[in-house]
């Protein structure tokens, strides 16, 4: 779609960023946390980058006066984190710990006293290692409950602080990466159980809703979900039909669940030929189709190509540009293993590379356009307001010896991005704002502190934390004329 001309952000468009509480905070035991899946998962050896952990991570929780100070300086305009449930109730269904519930409200008041408006994830990945312990987590549904109190408990704490909430940050990955490829905790590799953890999850998502309602009325509730479009390799029919396929199995099987509270009939007819299916009780779909969503928040990064299932079209000689066997150095690209019941997706399409995209250092697609297509595809299916709560470049970034970060390469990579958005909304896409991912440099789940996303440097490295200090890049400098133009300086 062409057009003369772009229709300004709106005047009250959230320019933000965001972060997650495991990856910044530290303090992992401090003043009554108890410890979360990630603090145990991450001293398994061999599972994260040089056995980075946590524990201490960009120390934000003893720094977040100083890093709200950046922000202000910046002039973001939202900032979205996430509470570590462990710091709040650190069994998770015991106690609530007064010191962990205060730290989040000094850190919302201090974000309020300079106008930047809190956006609060509920989850993040970091279940209370108690709950994995005394029933398997989000494999019982006494998780439901559990969950649905430590979330009421921040309702009733901040429903006249935080007006943007969200549930459940990327439930497609860390489902995935914890319950299919080891990568994540718990460290289980079972298709069955992921897509029963995952229903689990949906359940509890939705119940968490229902209580919102309740407590906080006036406020707008969503989940943030890792959207990719899927595209067909070519126009060959049985393309595009495999890239039908991906997006139904790869976006609508969690999106339908959120907004209609009904799973997608065909990805769902193939999980029970494979015995894969969720199994489902009494009242399960009422509750699910009793709320939906204020907005959806996307997390926006990359999408996938695909062609034909190998099964009914094995590859012919000639296609060898297809690069069929293309795997990423990142989990979340991985591929599918052999066995059909463990990869129901073999059924349906083959995963490719694009020939016409480049890729990061760790081998994500860079793909600007796919976000105008995902807001797009996402306002047509749902007709949701939406607001990107994710969306940045993991790189390489290296201090000069002058003390500065010269990221030229990734502020052409939000540049590009954010004009794609600004096509979507001249489109008529609903979006009411962006959360850049980072703020700070923050430890990467997987990949320690080589892989950067931040605006503002944070100096230490896998081995040293140093003094953490807290250095602007040129791209913090340049986002803050994005904020001040409102978009229209980029």
């Amino acid at each position: 779609m062409y057009h003369d001309k772009l229709d300004a952000f709106p005047k009250d468009f959230l320019w933000g960023a965001a972060s997650a509480a495991y990856q910044i905070e530290g303090g992992w035991n401090s003043d009554g946390k108890g410890p979360s899946i990630w603090d145990t998962f991450s001293k398994i050896p061999g599972k994260t980058f040089e056995g980075t952990n946590g524990d201490i991570a960009v120390d934000h929780y003893n720094r977040y006066q100083e890093d709200i100070q950046l922000m202000a300086k910046m002039g973001l305009k939202a900032y979205r984190f996430s509470v570590a449930w462990s710091r709040v109730i650190p069994d998770g269904n015991g106690e609530v710990n007064e010191k962990g519930l205060q730290f989040y409200e000094n850190l919302i008041d201090e974000l309020k006293k300079h106008e930047i408006e809190p956006v609060l994830t509920l989850y993040h990945w970091d279940i209370p290692q108690a709950l994995q312990d005394e029933y398997n987590g989000w494999e019982s549904r006494k998780v439901i409950e559990d969950f649905n109190r430590y979330a009421s408990v921040l309702f009733e704490r901040f429903k006249d602080k935080v007006k943007y909430w969200v549930s459940f940050n990327e439930q497609n990955v860390f489902t995935a990466l914890g319950y299919r490829w080891e990568a994540h905790p718990p460290n289980i590799s079972d298709v069955k159980r992921m897509f029963q953890a995952n229903h689990i999850i949906n359940l509890a998502n939705a119940k968490a809703i229902q209580s919102f309602r309740e407590i906080v009325p006036k406020g707008m509730i969503g989940p943030s979900f890792g959207y990719g479009p899927m595209y067909s390799f070519d126009c060959e029919p049985n393309n595009v039909l495999a890239a039908l396929n991906g997006e139904e199995f790869q976006n609508h099987w969690w999106l339908d669940v959120y907004v209609n509270g009904k799973y997608p009939k065909v990805t769902w007819k193939q999980l029970e030929r494979l015995n894969v299916a969720p199994s489902l009780e009494d009242g399960d779909m009422t509750l699910l189709q009793s709320v939906k969503p204020d907005f959806l928040g996307v997390n926006y990064y990359h999408g996938g190509t695909v062609r034909a299932n190998e099964i009914e079209f094995p590859e012919q000689k000639g296609n060898e540009n297809l690069d069929k066997d293309f795997v990423a150095t990142d989990p979340y690209l991985m591929q599918p293993k052999d066995e059909q019941a463990q990869s129901p997706e073999k059924r349906m399409f083959t995963n490719v590379k694009n020939p016409h995209l480049e890729t990061t250092n760790w081998g994500w697609e860079i793909d600007p356009i796919g976000i105008r297509i995902a807001l797009r595809r996402l306002q047509n299916r749902y007709d949701l307001p939406m607001m990107v709560t994710e969306n940045g470049l993991g790189a390489y970034d290296d201090l000069t010896e002058d003390g500065h970060v010269e990221d030229d390469y990734r502020i052409e990579y939000l540049k590009d991005h954010i004009v794609e958005m600004q096509k979507a909304i001249t489109d008529g896409v609903d979006l009411i704002g962006y959360c850049a991912w980072s703020f700070t440099d923050l430890l990467s789940w997987l990949n320690g502190y080589k892989k950067r996303y931040g605006f503002v440097y944070i100096d230490r490295d896998e081995k040293d934390e140093k003094q953490l200090e807290r250095i602007p890049k040129k791209s913090y400098y340049w986002y803050k004329e994005v904020i001040e133009s409102n978009g229209e300086k980029l």
